[in-house]
């Protein structure tokens, strides 16, 4: 009976060594230091705001046109009896130098009757002031003796005749220049319409050509770049201004070429279609060599990127594209470690940078990295000084479009 309990009881002995040796642990056991909990902030990346004399540039499009267009158009009629070697399309031509002969034979032949009949109205007012003196003698002793009696009426009309054959005279001489087409300007051909031994008439177009001494480009502003020029609408540079300095660039046999023109004019009236207004840029001597860096002319009819100097900007503060947020709205990183999210007066933007009139200080650390649901006062943090984006050219080149 004896061995039957202790077997019975020592397993329940084992149980409460067991639970005694648990609370004993449990009671003894370190308590772990608590801590509060730390939110980290949004990393981001952020590049100082720049203060800097900043200069504008507005950069635009638009196609290159002739200073200087004609219609070769033939004044009198014959046929075609010569043809100049250049008068081809893309020939080129001096001023005055002729393109085109029109058989001159009538003409010569009309000149030399002007010139017999100027000699004969030469004779008749030489006679007629003849008789008129030999009249004036007679009547000498009358009184008040008729114009008719004086042969006043026939002096005049001898006159008259003179001034007419004087005008056939130079009438006839017009028409045989008028048989040798020229242009005041040098230039190139464009198209041609007759050939050699074709019969035309007065008023027939022959041809067209285009001036090469100077070109414009057309090219569209709005009111922001139109600002930044600083200069009214309808402004003129007179003649001892050149302009605006412009950089035109083309894509042309595979290579980007540049050339080197001014802004001389702005229209005095906005399209009503667009709401821009244009400006007028002029390149000099255009086909001469050296008129771009590979000798590449700037040919009339050519697309164009332009980009033009504007004015100076004071005390301007700079800021990358990317600080720039929509509503012209900037996100500053406050020595807190804190987002700020200010309003800014943008003047000028493009995709190197942004020119700011307020909003900003310089030095103030500018965020450009993307921040989804930003909340001002949200904490921030510093991804890397060495990773800053950058900022742009030392000037600022753009405008806000």
């Amino acid at each position: 009976m004896t061995n039957l309990l202790k077997r019975l009881a020592l397993p329940g002995l084992v149980l409460c060594a067991g639970a005694g040796i648990y609370l004993a642990l449990q009671a003894t056991k370190p308590v772990p230091e608590e801590k509060g909990a730390e939110l980290r902030g949004t990393a981001v990346f952020v590049t100082p705001a720049v203060a800097e004399v900043a200069q504008l540039t507005v950069e635009t499009q638009g196609n290159v046109r002739p200073r200087f267009s004609a219609e070769l158009v033939a004044q009198v009629s014959g046929r075609v009896v010569s043809v100049s070697p250049e008068f081809i399309e893309g020939g080129r031509f001096l001023p005055e130098e002729p393109l085109l002969s029109i058989e001159d034979t009538d003409f010569v032949l009309a000149l030399d009757e002007a010139k017999a009949r100027l000699a004969g109205a030469q004779v008749e007012l030489e006679q007629a002031l003849a008789d008129a003196d030999v009249a004036r003698k007679q009547l000498a002793g009358q009184s008040n003796p008729s114009p008719l009696a004086l042969k006043k009426p026939q002096v005049a009309q001898a006159r008259a005749s003179l001034k007419a054959a004087e005008a056939a005279l130079s009438l006839a001489q017009t028409n045989l220049e008028r048989t040798r087409l020229s242009l005041p300007f040098a230039g190139r051909i464009a198209s041609t319409e007759v050939d050699l031994g074709q019969f035309v008439t007065a008023g027939t177009r022959v041809g067209t050509a285009f001036g090469t001494d100077r070109v414009e480009v057309r090219l569209p502003m709005t009111d922001s770049q139109l600002a930044a020029l600083g200069v009214p609408i309808g402004f003129s540079a007179g003649d001892s201004e050149d302009g605006f300095p412009v950089d035109f660039s083309a894509r042309v046999a595979g290579e980007t070429h540049h050339w080197t023109g001014w802004v001389r004019r702005l229209d005095a009236f906005i399209d009503p279609t667009t709401r821009t207004v244009f400006a007028t840029a002029e390149v000099d001597k255009p086909y001469d060599a050296g008129g771009a860096a590979s000798d590449m002319p700037l040919a009339i009819g050519l697309f164009v990127d332009a980009r033009i100097a504007g004015r100076m900007v004071e005390d301007a503060i700079r800021i990358p594209a990317a600080g720039l947020r929509a509503g012209d709205q900037v996100y500053v990183l406050n020595k807190e470690g804190r987002l700020e999210i200010r309003d800014a007066s943008v003047v000028y933007l493009n995709s190197e940078g942004a020119i700011l009139e307020d909003g900003v200080l310089a030095g103030e650390m500018i965020v450009t990295s993307a921040i989804r649901n930003a909340i001002p006062g949200m904490k921030l943090e510093l991804i890397s000084d060495s990773e800053e984006q950058p900022v742009g050219d030392e000037s600022f080149l753009g405008q806000k479009g």
